[in-house]
């Protein structure tokens, strides 16, 4: 199981333009490309965007040593911004709240409008270091949060500031928080995310969207 929802990637270039759309919408930009001062932030989210797309879509040689540009500068840009965050994570719709340490395993999936802020680490647990977390749609990682090991955590769920999950949580629409984490509300994460890949639209003449679901 897999929370309560889907975890996509980007397979066509409808898709890339789908995520790069949904992430904007998400991070509450008005204007359609990043300025040239500020919205680092966003320049980060396009790179890693790109990353995806070149690595999935396409094989070329060109594209290839093009790649290898790409990940220079989302390299370089992750430093700067304390950021550890591999490709084909993050469904759409990503809302990177600040600057500041965020780690996450490339085991992780996590699916479409999640909000992250500063000093999160989505991990491993000690006893496999491929055992990584699988949450759902519309969840909300609150500052500090700490999630680790071979957990799921279902849609929309709100995961409070310092908190320690180490095991799963299968209800849709609660909050959680406390080390380690138990279920605390009935409230969950709406309010505190924007539903960004609900409204986002591409244009039909481009490709369909392939959408990979995991398997529950």
């Amino acid at each position: 199981m897999y929370g309560e929802g889907d975890f996509y990637t980007i397979k066509s270039k409808r898709d890339y333009e789908f995520y790069l759309e949904a992430d904007r919408l998400a991070l509450g930009k008005n204007y359609k490309k990043p300025r040239l001062i500020g919205d680092d932030i966003w320049k980060f989210q396009r790179l890693l965007r790109q990353a995806e797309y070149y690595s999935n879509c396409r094989n070329s040689l060109l594209h290839k040593l093009y790649l290898k540009y790409i990940f220079f500068r989302f390299h370089s840009m992750s430093i700067r911004l304390g950021f550890s965050i591999p490709i084909n994570v993050f469904g759409p719709g990503l809302c990177i709240a600040h600057r500041g340490t965020i780690v996450v395993n490339k085991g992780a999936r996590v699916g479409e409008n999640c909000r992250i802020h500063a000093c999160t680490n989505i991990g491993s647990g000690r006893d496999n270091i491929f055992l990584a977390p699988k949450i759902g749609n519309g969840v909300y990682i609150g500052p500090g949060a700490k999630i680790f090991g071979s957990v799921e955590i279902a849609d929309n769920i709100a995961i409070g500031a310092n908190s320690v999950v180490n095991r799963s949580f299968y209800e849709r629409g609660i909050s959680i928080a406390g080390v380690p984490a138990k279920k605390i509300s009935n409230k969950g994460s709406n309010g505190m995310v924007i539903a960004a890949t609900k409204t986002v639209s591409v244009p039909v003449s481009q490709e369909t969207i392939e959408r990979t679901g995991v398997a529950e």
